[in-house]
């Protein structure tokens, strides 16, 4: 089997309402990159990398893999996935693999394990070694820019729907605020749902560490990128310092920098991000690392590609998800997400 080409489309996406806050950013809207990836015997795959703000970016990226990337990959055999990954990588270190050209090469990569899947008739996960059918999954509802009263509700409603933890957004102007947000979800949700804190890098040492022995002693599950990504030094020590779990990784990219954060204990969960991390082959070895150190694995992120990925790692923990709609192929069990047996990705 050959790949006889890489095709992208750009879809951009439009805010409706009032768009949704963390502590670092607005999600204005942004764009998505979908590739597909085709090859001699019919059989074609999908991959997409998405842009939650800055409009742009989603030509930029889609220019990028017309251009640099898709060449090196046509004529290729789709199940020599790691050698293009290798020839990818190469191509882009003069100007930087560690950036936009990762959600390039992420969503090939993405596209060329769809592609496989479909080739052989089998899901991703039994492909990538299969660990379960299901995965423990958390609703990431909980926007900065919501009120005190529509916070209830919407965790609420995760709650309602099957979840068993949900996620909310932290880094308020005053801790005193933060911590009142927090204390009227656990009121909303009830006893024996996990509530995990998201600061979205916004925090210094200092003040993670104070706000982060608040969020510990209210009980939260753990405190997400409560320091800038690249701050290993302060993630370690703030890892020491605090009880609660820290969890970082959705802004670091490849996985010769996670293992730098494995290696100084920086962390007591690794979030990894699809298009940052590098894609399924990539993150499936960070993966691999950090269940070496005894570290489990959340994604960043949800989806179907992600929880094909999830149900493969021994260490995976939670799988970041969303209220689900009518509509959505996924299905919610006992807190847990089932994984589509369809071929492939099981998206069609």
């Amino acid at each position: 089997m050959k790949i006889t080409s890489v095709e992208t489309t750009v879809q951009m996406q439009e805010v409706k309402g009032e768009p949704k806050r963390d502590a670092l950013q607005v999600l204005s809207g942004g764009g998505t990159v979908t590739v597909t990836v085709r090859s001699d015997e019919g059989v074609a795959g999908k991959g997409s990398a998405g842009f939650g703000r800055v409009r742009s970016a989603a030509g930029t990226l889609q220019r990028i893999i017309d251009e640099a990337l898709a060449p090196l990959v046509v004529g290729e055999d789709p199940f020599f996935i790691k050698k293009i990954r290798e020839k990818l990588w190469q191509e882009t270190e003069y100007h930087g693999s560690i950036g936009l050209a990762l959600f390039g090469i992420s969503a090939i990569d993405i596209a060329l394990w769809d592609l496989m899947g479909k080739a052989v008739g089998q899901p991703v996960y039994k492909l990538l070694g299969a660990h379960r059918d299901r995965v423990p999954a958390y609703a990431m509802v909980g926007w900065l820019n919501y009120g005190e009263d529509a916070l209830k509700r919407v965790c609420a409603q995760a709650v309602e729907q099957g979840y068993r933890a949900v996620k909310m957004k932290v880094g308020r102007p005053t801790l005193e605020e933060d911590v009142r947000r927090i204390e009227a979800v656990q009121s909303a949700v009830g006893v024996g749902v996990r509530v995990m804190v998201d600061a979205n890098q916004a925090f210094n040492l200092s003040e993670a560490l104070l706000r982060g022995r608040a969020y510990q002693d209210l009980g939260c599950y753990w405190f997400e990128e409560p320091l800038p990504a690249d701050d290993v030094d302060g993630l370690a020590e703030l890892t020491a310092r605090l009880d609660i779990r820290v969890a970082s990784g959705e802004n670091t990219y490849g996985k010769r920098a996670f293992r730098q954060m494995l290696q100084r204990r920086a962390v007591d969960v690794i979030q990894g991000d699809l298009r940052r991390g590098g894609g399924v082959t990539e993150l499936m070895e960070v993966a691999a690392m950090a269940d070496a150190f005894n570290i489990p694995y959340a994604s960043h992120g949800g989806g179907a590609v992600q929880l094909h990925m999830l149900a493969a790692m021994p260490n995976a923990c939670y799988l970041e998800s969303g209220l689900l709609s009518p509509t959505s192929r996924l299905r919610l069990e006992e807190g847990c997400l089932v994984v589509p047996e369809g071929p492939g990705f099981g998206q069609g």
